[in-house]
């Protein structure tokens, strides 16, 4: 399987030959349309500033937020999956952690991270912390807690 390619950060930036190029995504909510507390913020860091925001500074943090909505959303889905996985677990007796497993994953990682150009250390913490919180739902589940 080919990794994702990455997308460069000029990719979601507008053109700067064309000054309202920038797009907002199809499928977001309320598209383009920061919201009050948006507005009021960026309002109050440009004034302080005394200049206003780059067009192409706003396009960029409305794509990391973007970001940060997707990740939230896979994030839940590998919990959901996790959960059938803890309530299995459960049923067969077996123990919540399974240190094999979680070696496999952390080299799967760390290698991904690398192809993606992402830090391996940094990719193998994140792992790490969603691991503990998956092993601690596990043994909520067999003990009858979740």
């Amino acid at each position: 399987m080919t990794p994702p390619t990455r997308p460069t950060p000029d990719a979601t930036a507008p053109d700067a030959s064309e000054p309202d190029a920038y797009e907002p995504d199809a499928y977001e909510p309320n598209a383009g349309e920061p919201d009050a507390a948006e507005a009021g913020e960026a309002g109050e860091a440009a004034e302080q500033a005394g200049a206003a925001i780059p067009r192409e500074l706003l396009a960029l943090r409305h794509s990391i937020d973007n970001i940060d909505a997707a990740l939230v959303y896979l994030l839940a889905e590998r919990f959901r999956c996790t959960q059938q996985v803890g309530h299995l677990k459960a049923a067969r007796g077996l123990p919540a952690a399974d240190p094999g497993r979680e070696a496999e994953q952390i080299a799967r990682l760390r290698a991904l991270a690398e192809s993606a150009d992402l830090d391996p250390a940094f990719a193998e913490k994140f792992l790490a912390f969603v691991v503990e919180e998956v092993i601690r739902h596990h043994r909520a589940i067999a003990a009858g807690d979740a």
